[in-house]
């Protein structure tokens, strides 16, 4: 019996890494698999990457926004109606190798691991090194420690978010697989509603993975498996402060959804009050003026924006 997989690709501003990325796609091997779409959704890009016809004889789904309406909410657009018993849901900086598509679903279906509900496999960078990808799940201490930098001083006490202490080598049973690779049963999915969309960007796949632990499904390292993930390190320069914001505001939303009412609230406070200090002191000491302006940007930007994120976390559905 073939099994089937829809591919679900979001992008905002790839350029030519999107179609790298779906050329990949159509040179990967498909034994035992059916591709049944491959959806493209654009968060309102400008710099003419998203494709207006095939690409190596693939023609993908577009779906258009005209702004940018968040990672998991676009995962959510490109996933719905979905009939296929999979979905990969696949950055655009990444590229497939020959067993990219075929080995995980084959790997999936053995009947042994049908508790399996979400895989990652390994993530190489433009250097062929592997890449850390597999995370431990947050929890009020590590943020802390994350705060002021004890999982980097005293990492065997205070683990970092990050297993950075294990070579990737070995497949394994993780508490979180990097979103870049992100094969999930459709029927789980579609069971957890879906990604929550109150998470703009960053801690979307955790808060996904952790909801699925509490329902008996695992998440699993496939080490045997490869792609590579350039990442974007030119827009990511660009836009640190961006980038910051919004990882510390989906942090305060996890630590609201997930923690207790103290927890939540000192991760809160931790978050806007002692972290904006060690950031400032630590770009100080690097004698980084553009570190600096970046945190004074991002925590300008956090603090407008607590009051209603924290009014939103409080609702169940992010309604």
């Amino acid at each position: 019996m073939v099994t089937s997989i829809d591919i679900v690709i979001v992008n905002w501003n790839a350029g030519p890494q999107l179609a790298h990325c779906l050329e990949s796609i159509a040179a990967a091997a498909r034994n035992g698999i059916r591709i049944r779409r491959i959806v493209v959704v654009d968060n309102g890009s400008f710099d003419g990457s998203l494709p207006t016809g095939e690409i190596a004889g693939l023609a993908p789904t577009i779906i258009r926004n005209q702004r940018n309406r968040g990672f998991a909410r676009a995962c959510n657009q490109g996933a719905e109606s979905s009939t296929a018993d999979y979905l990969l849901f696949l950055n655009p900086d990444t590229r497939l190798l020959t067993n990219s598509l075929a080995e995980p679903v084959s790997f999936m279906e053995r009947p042994e691991n049908r508790r399996i509900g979400i895989l990652g496999i390994q993530l190489l960078d433009s250097d062929g090194r592997i890449a850390t990808t597999c995370a431990r799940f947050p929890t009020p201490v590590r943020f802390f420690a994350t705060m002021l930098g004890l999982d980097r001083v005293l990492p065997h006490v205070f683990p970092p978010h990050f297993m950075v202490e294990w070579d990737h080598k070995q497949s394994r049973e993780v508490d979180q697989v990097m979103g870049a690779f992100f094969l999930v049963r459709r029927s789980v999915f579609e069971c957890l509603g879906g990604f929550d969309e109150r998470f703009f960007v960053y801690f979307e796949e955790v808060d996904l993975a952790l909801r699925a632990r509490t329902l008996g499904w695992s998440t699993f390292y496939l080490s045997t498996v490869q792609a590579y993930h350039h990442g974007s390190g030119r827009v990511k320069k660009r836009m640190q402060a961006t980038r910051l914001f919004y990882s510390l505001r989906s942090r305060i939303l996890y630590a609201h959804k997930h923690f207790n009412t103290w927890s939540a609230t000192l991760v809160t406070l931790g978050t806007l009050l002692l972290e904006p200090v060690s950031r400032f002191l630590v770009a100080i000491a690097r004698r980084s003026p553009s570190q600096l302006a970046d945190t004074l940007k991002a925590y300008a930007l956090l603090w407008r924006a607590v009051p209603g994120r924290l009014r939103l976390a409080r609702r169940p559905d992010g309604a």
